[in-house]
């Protein structure tokens, strides 16, 4: 059996999507930039039985990883992450902006030319890369995570079209309001009973999306249950907006 690739998994959907993908009996190998400590690479495979960690930390260290180990890449979460610092337009310094490319297009780009190949001969393979609903409605100060994260759906979309005629399938899920401890954290939007409310008067369920519930999702696009699938942004934000 082919193994599912999952990058950044302690991190955004992968607290979520890890345990729902282990549970559906899915080979699971995951990235994490934690994961250059042996240590807390260790722990996370002790932590989650049956997922392997990979030490690698770019995309061409991932791939040779992957080959050096023999494991062959059948499905990819690209669940990339950037820190959001809210700032007006004319404040983001632009080694930010490139940070941010880098980081949300860049990353999953090169990463995809690299396993994108075998999956073409195969005439199989699964995509689903992680960006952002917030496209749908731009808040101030948040221009980079905006564009950025509406670049990687852009070049998602290309990607479906592409590789539709090898049988391989591409979407994209977009959260927005998603608990997460990089974007919504616990402290202060589910503790903060402030920060209840503020979620509350915004989103039309009341509240922040769990993890489980956006790794459901994930494992559903990743199953391969529904082929005809492609090319779709789901967005996974309560109602919102």
């Amino acid at each position: 059996m082919d193994a599912l690739l999952l990058t950044h998994a302690r991190q955004y959907v992968g607290p979520g999507a890890v345990p729902v993908l282990l549970r559906e009996k899915h080979r699971l190998v995951c990235h994490d930039t934690g994961f250059v400590d042996a240590a807390v690479a260790r722990d996370f495979e002790i932590a989650h039985a049956g997922a392997v960690a990979l030490r690698g930390q770019t995309p061409d260290a991932i791939a040779a990883e992957l080959q050096e180990r023999g494991i062959a890449i059948g499905a990819v979460v690209a669940n990339d992450v950037f820190p959001n610092t809210p700032l007006p337009i004319e404040d983001v310094a632009l080694e930010t902006l490139r940070q941010s490319l880098e980081a949300l297009l860049i990353f999953p780009y090169r990463l995809t030319q690299l396993l994108l190949p075998p999956m073409k001969l195969a005439r199989r393979g699964i995509f689903v890369f992680i960006t952002s609903a917030r496209h749908l409605q731009p808040e101030p100060g948040f221009s980079v995570a905006t564009a950025v994260r509406a670049g990687t759906t852009a070049f998602a979309l290309a990607l479906a079209k592409e590789a539709a005629p090898f049988g391989i399938q591409v979407n994209v899920v977009a959260p927005n309001y998603l608990y997460s401890e990089a974007y919504y954290p616990r402290a202060r939007f589910i503790d903060d009973p402030s920060g209840r409310r503020e979620i509350a008067s915004k989103v039309p369920m009341g509240r922040l999306g769990e993890p489980r519930e956006v790794g459901e999702l994930i494992e559903f696009l990743v199953s391969g249950r529904s082929p005809f699938t492609t090319g779709q942004v789901l967005n996974f934000t309560g109602g919102w907006p």
